[in-house]
């Protein structure tokens, strides 16, 4: 089993269907393999998570009118989105590009990332079908979709910070919790964000997750980075 493979826990029947979902256009151009690249793969993939993105909003959020669920399905497949659940399966590690494209950046711009994603939804979902297509994606997605329940409405300030920063370099941000105070029934935690061994920001809440959530908004705020 390739790398790829056993970080997505998904084994292809076919091969070929795995490189032509990796392979991107300039290295198709570069080796003068003009119909071997991912591009038909991407535009199967754009719909079938369409589908099951929008199929799987529509049964958590019964009540929801169409323009919410609408909003809700944008915050999962937009091409950001995207490019970040491809940074989290380490997907530009296994793109192959041309030797231009390399030497510009392109292993970890976000239309790459993205583009790539859905080529490998696609490819998996002509490999074995929709039901494990499903699967894949609901596996991969299981975290956004679920903080959906919670607060649908909700930014997700981690997540923006954590791409805006691997779109700059691949290390992502680091979390820890730095203080507890108050009683049992009311603590108070702070949460510190750093990356690349430069603390960020800081921030509190009532439980972890907002404690983090906190630092990362004013993470985005202070922009310490630039």
């Amino acid at each position: 089993m390739q790398p790829l493979e056993s970080r997505i826990h998904y084994k292809f029947r076919n091969s070929l269907l795995l490189a032509e979902a990796l392979t991107h256009p300039s290295l198709a151009y570069e080796s003068h393999k003009p119909h071997f690249d991912n591009q038909r793969l991407e535009f199967l993939g754009d719909a079938v998570l369409q589908l099951i993105v929008t199929e799987e909003l529509f049964r958590m959020f019964p009540d929801f009118p169409e323009g919410r669920l609408t909003k809700l399905r944008s915050r999962v497949v937009s091409r950001r989105a995207l490019a970040r659940f491809a940074m989290a399966i380490h997907l530009g590690d296994y793109v192959l590009l041309g030797k231009g494209e390399e030497a510009t950046g392109g292993r970890r711009r976000l239309s790459t990332l993205a583009d790539a994603f859905e080529a490998l939804i696609g490819a998996v979902y002509l490999d074995s079908g929709p039901v494990p297509a499903r699967e894949l994606v609901l596996r991969l997605f299981e975290s956004e979709i679920g903080s959906m329940i919670s607060s649908p409405e909700e930014r997700n300030p981690k997540g923006e910070l954590q791409e805006h920063l691997q779109s700059i370099h691949p290390q992502a941000p680091v979390y820890r919790i730095v203080n507890e105070s108050g009683p049992d029934h009311r603590r108070v935690f702070q949460a510190e964000v750093s990356w690349k061994m430069l603390i960020l920001a800081t921030g509190k809440g009532k439980s972890k997750k907002e404690a983090e959530a906190r630092a990362a908004a004013e993470a985005l705020r202070s922009r310490l980075w630039e």
